[in-house]
């Protein structure tokens, strides 16, 4: 019996179909990745808007200026504040397309208060447990130390010798480092001063023993005052972030990316060197 021949398939029929599958599946791998972009680009503007959303309650950006801390800011040559937080504040509100106002402190207690309160909508300050029951922080941008000052004849010689029974230390109420003390210092006593820079002051008023503070700032008044001297290195390291009022999480979300944007740039590093302020680095990378 005569066997029926079977047919062979021709071979460009298959790899037109293999052809056609292949430019298939690349469209709706490019149709895919398209429209992740398109989401991408639609979900920036979106975090953008609900973060200026809830850093303009009132239609403009209220920023908390601190004179408190030579660091983060200071009075220019007609009065008006300038410094790194300054910068910060300005290029966050020009991005953010707000009209800003700068509202101006002596202490930072009061900035506190002032974000408790919600007549501020964004605030430069330290990182303390303390502060975080009223308000959210982004991750540092600035480190500075906390320091030690006492007399030349003082028989203070190292940090670890302040808290003892009988010492006073003069600190700035509601600073950081008032803070941070209150809970570490188990002997020696807190004298509050109304506000940093008036800490030196109180503790030669009052014949002290101690007087605490940022570093840069008792280095200037070792200066101004003399017969006085640091303790060598420091008792605290002291974060600085920004703040908003707890509950704005668009707002703390997006200022984290900013100030990492701003670090990584060379944003911080240059303010500091433009203001002229020593012996404070910018932080890490956060994570």
């Amino acid at each position: 019996m005569a066997s029926t021949p079977v047919p062979i398939p021709d071979p460009s029929k298959f790899e037109e179909e293999a052809r056609l599958s292949l430019i298939d599946i690349t469209r709706r791998h490019v149709a895919a990745a398209g429209a992740l972009l398109v989401a991408g680009c639609a979900a920036a503007p979106d975090r953008r808007a609900a973060a200026a959303a809830e850093l303009s309650p009132t239609g403009r950006l209220r920023a908390a200026i601190n004179y408190g801390n030579p660091i983060l800011a200071s009075r220019g040559p007609q009065g008006e504040p300038i410094g790194v937080s300054v910068d910060l504040a300005r290029e966050a509100a020009r991005r953010l397309g707000l009209p800003i106002d700068l509202v101006t402190f002596n202490a930072a207690g009061t900035v506190v208060e002032a974000v408790k309160a919600q007549q501020v909508d964004l605030a430069f300050v330290a990182i303390d447990p303390v502060r975080a029951a009223d308000m959210a922080y982004t991750a540092p941008y600035v480190i500075i130390e906390g320091a030690y000052l006492v007399r030349q004849n003082s028989p203070l010689q190292r940090n670890d010798e302040v808290d003892r029974p009988g010492t006073r230390v003069a600190v700035g109420r509601g600073s950081a480092y008032d803070l941070f003390l209150t809970r570490q210092l188990k002997a020696a006593t807190l004298e509050r001063a109304p506000t940093s820079p008036a800490v030196t002051n109180l503790f030669l008023a009052q014949n002290l023993e101690v007087a605490a503070g940022v570093k840069q700032q008792l280095e200037a008044d070792a200066r101004r005052v003399g017969g006085v001297r640091l303790l060598p290195g420091r008792f605290m390291v002291i974060e600085q972030a920004m703040g908003v009022p707890k509950g704005r999480t668009a707002a703390q979300a997006w200022l984290s990316a900013y100030l990492e944007e701003m670090k990584a740039s060379g944003f911080v590093a240059e303010a500091l060197r433009r203001h002229r302020i020593e012996g404070a680095a910018v932080a890490p990378r956060a994570g």
